[in-house]
């Protein structure tokens, strides 16, 4: 069962909506949406958010299996800049590089953009999400307490970024 990575197309809604709500619902206390935010939304919604930047997805098979995007960053002065958001992968498809690739997709599609620094949230009690973040270059830059809250926890969150060389 081959895994393929690759960058989704404007109408691939349906497949997105699978994963993203996958995700949501998985691994709740690592996003800052819910999958609630998300089932509420309309296709425009959807439709819109595959138009803002590239969003890969990996694929076993035909099934998704992971996601990561990357969000470039509005006006001339900023547009060297992207956020990378809804990263997650399938825990019985982790330690198998597929987060890299995800990454390096993702990163090549922004590039193509002019995006230099990639920016990312992680939540601080999520120490295998860091942990792969510092193996990718990316470095802690600042912390943001109480980022967003899950079950009536605060939770945090770590600011990291990497630059292209």
């Amino acid at each position: 069962m081959p895994l393929a990575v690759r960058l989704l197309l404007e109408g691939e809604i349906e497949t997105f909506r699978r994963i993203r709500l996958e995700a949501l619902h998985r691994e709740p206390a690592s996003f800052a949406s819910s999958a609630a935010d998300w089932e509420a939304a309309p296709p425009d919604d959807w439709r819109r958010r595959l138009a803002i930047g590239p969003v890969a997805v990996a694929f076993r098979d035909e099934e998704p299996v992971g996601l990561m995007g990357l969000i470039p960053e509005g006006g001339r002065r900023m547009a060297h800049r992207g956020t990378l958001v809804m990263v997650y992968v399938r825990r019985e498809e982790r330690g198998a590089g597929l987060a890299s690739r995800l990454l390096a997709t993702v990163a090549a599609a922004g590039e193509a953009l002019g995006i230099r620094q990639i920016e990312l949230h992680a939540s601080v009690e999520n120490p295998t999400a860091l942990g792969f973040y510092r193996r990718e270059g990316f470095v802690e830059v600042g912390r943001m307490p109480a980022a967003f809250i899950h079950d009536g926890r605060e939770i945090g969150e770590v600011v990291m970024v990497r630059q292209a060389p």
